[in-house]
């Protein structure tokens, strides 16, 4: 019964994963119509109108153990991370910029280790990034495109530190850094939000952008959190560089050169091995401690 548990819950991380790569390669399609910064107004607003109505976050509004000020750090690097890789997304490959960004929590993970042969780990992950402009680059690859890609990184890399600290008011104190998240967004994105209401179909994929990209990850990570080690969402992680690589290239047609799936590859690579050793090294800690 056990391990048919942890298969249910490893089928729902590895779902979350492509849920999420497969809805950026989706909300990239939207921006010749809204823009990338309406359309992360828009997929943050329906995940926090979607995490509302699920988890009615309004009943802890009183609570005394809510971090207002964490709270509220988190709906900001929210926001920020979501707008950034959009604009990424809007001067390079979906699959290129999702490399670039899964380096911020790299990067976090290994400046709080206290080993320092994991920094090996980081300088390998550089050498992916140098490899990126290389090669005929002019479709997928631009420097400012890199720049937004950066900044998501560190954003992701601060919304692990803060969303550790939210996450202990559970899902409802979630919901509500999702709609500061929101709100601290609009005055980028409202311009051109009436555009979403334009035809059916712009209606129906900024639905579909929304519940790939949030609701049905939030609601399968939760699930497979509460049975995976923290070893196997490493490695998951450190696959999303080739899954939105494969979500770009299927779904918007972009194509990589060689050079860029190497360093796709070299930075995947990166994380795994990071990870790995990571769980090896507490695992012998552990046992040395037993």
């Amino acid at each position: 019964m056990m391990i048919h548990k942890q298969e249910t819950a490893l089928f729902a991380a590895v779902l979350s994963l492509i849920s999420v790569q497969v809805g950026a390669a989706f909300a990239k399609m939207l921006f010749p119509i809204l823009g990338a910064e309406t359309v992360a107004l828009v997929r943050l607003g329906l995940s926090a109108v979607f995490l509302w109505i699920v988890f009615q976050p309004w009943k802890t509004f009183r609570q005394n153990s809510m971090e207002w000020k964490d709270l509220f750090c988190y709906g900001v690097i929210l926001s920020l991370m979501n707008l950034l890789i959009y604009k990424a997304f809007s001067y390079m490959s979906v699959g290129i910029a999702i490399s670039i960004e899964v380096l911020g929590p790299l990067a976090v993970a290994i400046f709080m280790s206290r080993n320092k042969s994991d920094f090996v780990w980081g300088g390998l992950s550089l050498i992916g990034l140098i490899l990126f402009p290389l090669g005929k680059a002019d479709n997928n690859f631009s420097y400012i495109g890199m720049l937004y890609a950066l900044g998501a990184a560190i954003c992701w890399g601060l919304y692990i530190i803060y969303g550790t600290k939210v996450a202990k008011g559970g899902s409802n104190t979630v919901a509500i850094g999702m709609m500061i998240a929101t709100l601290c967004i609009v005055p980028f994105g409202i311009s051109n939000v009436g555009q979403a209401f334009s035809t059916y179909g712009v209606v129906g994929l900024c639905i579909v952008v929304s519940l790939l990209s949030s609701c049905i990850p939030f609601l399968l990570d939760i699930f497979a959190m509460k049975r995976l080690s923290p070893k196997i969402f490493g490695v998951l992680l450190s696959a999303s560089p080739i899954v939105s690589a494969l979500a770009g290239w299927l779904i918007l047609g972009e194509n990589l050169n060689l050079y860029q799936m190497t360093g796709v590859s070299i930075i995947m690579a990166s994380c795994a091995g990071f990870f790995y050793c990571s769980y090896q090294k507490t695992v012998i800690a552990q046992t040395c401690l037993d």
